[in-house]
């Protein structure tokens, strides 16, 4: 069975979100909240163009001293953001399975 790397779109309350699963079902990316279904597709398309722009990449550590990204669009709007990792080199691990399943994932809508 070939397993593919998904965009899940599913709702939560009244908001549509997306998140970057990979072809091991674990989460790369979770979305931001957006009012429509349209939207939340333009967010995954939004996350297709700025993947590969190191620049759009912003590296975090959090205040438990867990490391994570978020991913920015040009504009500087955060896109979405990663699960928590145990190490710098875990965050950026992360980083490059995002950009190596961004383009093959197929779109799951579980609205």
């Amino acid at each position: 069975m070939n397993l593919k790397s998904k965009f899940q779109i599913y709702q939560s309350g009244n908001e549509y979100r997306f998140r970057l699963l990979s072809r091991n079902g674990r989460r790369i990316l979770a979305g931001e909240a957006y009012t429509t279904k349209q939207n939340c597709l333009k967010g995954i398309y939004s996350v297709q163009k700025n993947a590969q722009e190191d620049k759009c990449f912003e590296k975090k550590k959090s205040s438990n001293g867990k490391f994570y990204f978020v991913l920015k669009a040009a504009n500087g709007e955060i896109i979405g953001s990663s699960q928590m990792y145990a190490s710098n080199s875990g965050r950026n691990t992360g980083i490059c399975m995002l950009k190596t399943n961004v383009f093959e994932a197929i779109v799951e809508d579980i609205t």
